[in-house]
């Protein structure tokens, strides 16, 4: 067993689960725009809200937390290069929710669960990503 989880794949698995642990926060944040502007914004706009303003908070904890001490260079560049790494993990992400909401009725009443869907779906690829690209 000692040979399996060695010290740099504990260190992983830590930052993992912050990763996930900031997920969460993501999650929350995600939820809480699209039930309180779906019914202004329909569920589309709203969702497609929801993914920017979720995406700086979990940028910005994962920068805080997360990947506290790597990266470099000012807030701003890393915001957007966080954005732009994740590009395809948004694709997942939107791509998921927007067909769930559209194809099935219960995620359409209930959008938690297609936001639940999407931040699945993009998860390990953005965590992948932001190691590599953004908080190198």
């Amino acid at each position: 067993m000692n040979r399996l989880l060695t010290p740099d794949r504990l260190a992983l698995l830590v930052q993992f689960l912050r990763f996930g642990t900031v997920g969460f926060a993501g999650f929350l944040a995600d939820n809480a725009v699209v039930y309180t502007s779906r019914a202004a914004l329909g569920l589309y706009l709203a969702g497609a809200l929801s993914y920017l303003i979720s995406a700086t908070v979990t940028w910005a904890l994962n920068r805080m937390w997360t990947f506290r001490g790597t990266g470099s260079g000012p807030a701003h560049r890393q915001w957007m290069l966080f954005l732009a790494a994740n590009a395809l993990g948004f694709v997942l992400n939107r791509g998921a929710y927007f067909t769930l909401i559209t194809i099935s009725p219960l995620c359409f009443a209930y959008p938690v669960l297609a936001i639940l869907g999407g931040t699945i779906a993009g998860m390990f690829l953005n965590f992948y990503l932001s190691r590599r690209l953004v908080f190198r």
